[in-house]
């Protein structure tokens, strides 16, 4: 940095001269024709505090940019699913942008994500919260990675995580509902009663296919998934299981197989199916019903708890559930009432309560 007088025209220049700290390449601001040393002392100042400004834009975007550039990629890599990604992104853009998109990436700090988390999520879900934090780490993980930052400033949080009882519905709702929509040739039956005997998620049961189905062993091989942003894929877990098909679902796979007429997917494709309105449409049928408005998820929920409250291993409702928590599977397990069945049976002969018969009492004359 510095100024010079220039003999020849009687004026002064200002001039400032640095390198970009991680690329090296040179940058260089010059003032010229200036009147005075004064002058010129003064614009090198300005020129100095100019370059630093230059150079921190450039090593460190505003938030929004940040995000954009590390959903790209996390796509480009591969790792997660789009349907992920997406929600990652569309979580973050919710709850930051009205707070942090004029910022820049280093003038995000802990006590800020404090606040934001109080002031934008405090009514949330423990869950919802926790999900929030997870996606936030990753895009500053990725900031340090690209060596913008050099430390993480997402705090470490420890979440309580409500374990609250999934809805479900109980064995005698399940006839009800498969009953009266088989009565009303309800559309969406037959998705129904798959979904509540093989307990498949709902983009297993879109992506069924025929040669996945072996009626006479009484076997279905789920090992692909749909979601409208992935398309076909692996399963949740990513492995592949088998699911025996109970023996009442037998004539609906037998029906409709009968009905394919050279479809190889093995529930009817429906406009509403497509366009992911089957929560809305049980829950519609539910209400008419009478019944708890679940979601469509749940009625695999619903099957898991009906096969534990039958007395089926946990072990083999996971394998052909596809959990490989066991923390989940406790929840169900809960809801059907096995981590506490007989667990009263050490207290049977604590005591006996005597019951006496009742004697026959002559009341007093009142006449």
């Amino acid at each position: 940095m510095g100024i010079k007088f220039d003999e020849k025209t009687k004026a002064w220049t200002a001039f400032f001269s640095n390198r970009h700290p991680i690329t090296k390449v040179p940058k260089t601001y010059k003032r010229v024709g200036l009147k005075s040393k004064a002058e010129a002392q003064k614009i090198e100042r300005e020129l100095v505090v100019k370059m630093n400004n230059y150079f921190h834009q450039k090593i460190y975007p505003l938030w929004d940019k940040l995000l954009t550039d590390y959903c790209v990629s996390i796509d480009e890599k591969n790792e997660l699913m789009k349907s992920t990604i997406y929600n990652r992104e569309k979580v973050l853009r919710l709850h930051t942008l009205p707070a942090w998109d004029a910022k820049r990436v280093d003038q995000i700090t802990t006590p800020d994500i404090h606040k934001l988390l109080n002031e934008r999520l405090g009514q949330n879900a423990e869950a919802h919260r926790k999900f929030f934090i997870k996606c936030l780490k990753g895009v500053f993980q990725y900031a340090v990675e690209e060596g913008i930052l050099i430390r993480n400033p997402t705090p470490l949080i420890k979440f309580k995580v409500n374990d609250k009882i999934k809805a479900v519905l109980t064995e005698e709702q399940i006839l009800t509902l498969l009953r009266r929509a088989q009565e009303l040739d309800w559309h969406w039956y037959p998705h129904y009663a798959v979904a509540l005997y093989t307990g498949m998620r709902n983009g297993e049961l879109y992506a069924l296919m025929w040669d996945k189905v072996n009626l006479e062993q009484r076997q279905i091989l789920v090992n692909c998934s749909w979601s409208s942003k992935d398309g076909y894929k692996s399963t949740k877990s990513g492995d592949d299981r088998l699911v025996e098909i109970p023996k009442p679902l037998m004539p609906v796979l037998t029906e409709l197989k009968l009905q394919t007429a050279g479809n190889n997917f093995v529930l009817p494709r429906l406009s509403k199916w497509d366009k992911g309105e089957q929560a809305r449409e049980l829950r519609f049928l539910l209400k008419s019903l009478g019944l708890p408005e679940i979601r469509f998820h749940d009625l695999r929920a619903s099957w898991a708890t009906l096969l534990l409250g039958k007395g089926v291993a946990p072990s083999k409702v996971m394998s052909m559930g596809g959990w490989k928590d066991m923390d989940t599977m406790m929840i169900y397990m809960r809801k059907a009432g096995i981590d506490i069945k007989d667990s009263t049976k050490v207290l049977d002969d604590l005591h006996i309560h005597k019951v006496e018969s009742g004697k026959l009492l002559k009341l007093p004359d009142r006449s």
